[in-house]
């Protein structure tokens, strides 16, 4: 629930960009004391700042799972220490908030600021913050309902007329019929069959080529071994 207001807020401060515009985002850089003021204002009143609260707790819990799963023996040192780290840089969740209010008020002029605070500021402001959620909830959940009817229905109106359309062009001659799928598989076969030809052929050719190489071995070691038993009588003598 929390997550969905704070999508809310986020929501609420797109829907403010979007109707507005972004026409004053050119102006000069330096924005006066009330332009920030208002800017503040409207901050407040829409909660546009609110989600940005958890970033540092998350980031500290996240040190701190870190630093316990290297050094399991001391997680309270760790988690005091981090905490108290944390603490020392919450001051620094302000820079965050003049930044938004500076960016407010580039973005709207004075009164364009003044007239977001006043209406949600206001009951149905309020209301509006509170509820968009769950609204955009069952929106998104409509919106996928929708989508799945609208493709239902274009799927079946296009091949209905294509299937007429082709049919018709067919019975009269003016299209090719489409080959069936079994005189597709032979040609999708022929080049593994071709491949298959051509490796059964290629160990034929070169077993020529090793047969005559045997013969012409044997002969030359038949020649060597009567040269060395020829002096064997001589050296008995």
């Amino acid at each position: 629930m929390l997550k969905f207001a704070a999508f809310g807020r986020v929501a609420a401060a797109a829907l403010i960009v979007t109707g507005f515009g972004f026409a004053s985002v050119s102006k000069a850089a330096e924005v006066t004391d009330e332009q920030l003021k208002a800017a503040y204002a409207a901050i407040k009143a829409t909660g546009a700042t609110v989600p940005f609260d958890s970033i540092l707790p998350n980031i500290a819990e996240q040190l701190k799972a870190n630093f316990i799963q290297a050094s399991p023996n001391y997680q309270d040192i760790i988690s005091s220490t981090v905490d108290d780290d944390a603490l020392a840089l919450a001051g620094r969740r302000g820079d965050l908030e003049k930044e938004a209010a500076t960016i407010y008020a580039k973005t709207f002029t004075t009164d364009e600021l003044n007239t977001i605070a006043n209406f949600f500021s206001s009951d149905v402001g309020k209301k509006f913050l509170k509820d968009v959620p769950l609204a955009n909830r069952e929106l998104f959940k409509a919106a996928d309902i929708w989508s799945a009817g609208i493709q239902r229905d274009l799927s079946k109106s296009s091949g209905d007329k294509l299937e007429k359309m082709i049919g018709d062009k067919i019975k009269a001659g003016q299209a090719p019929a489409p080959l069936p799928a079994e005189a597709v598989q032979p040609q999708s076969d022929a080049a593994p069959a071709a491949a298959g030809d051509a490796a059964a052929k290629a160990p034929a050719e070169k077993a020529p080529a090793q047969k005559e190489k045997a013969p012409a071995q044997k002969p030359a070691q038949k020649e060597k071994a009567p040269a060395l038993k020829a002096p064997a009588p001589a050296q008995q003598q």
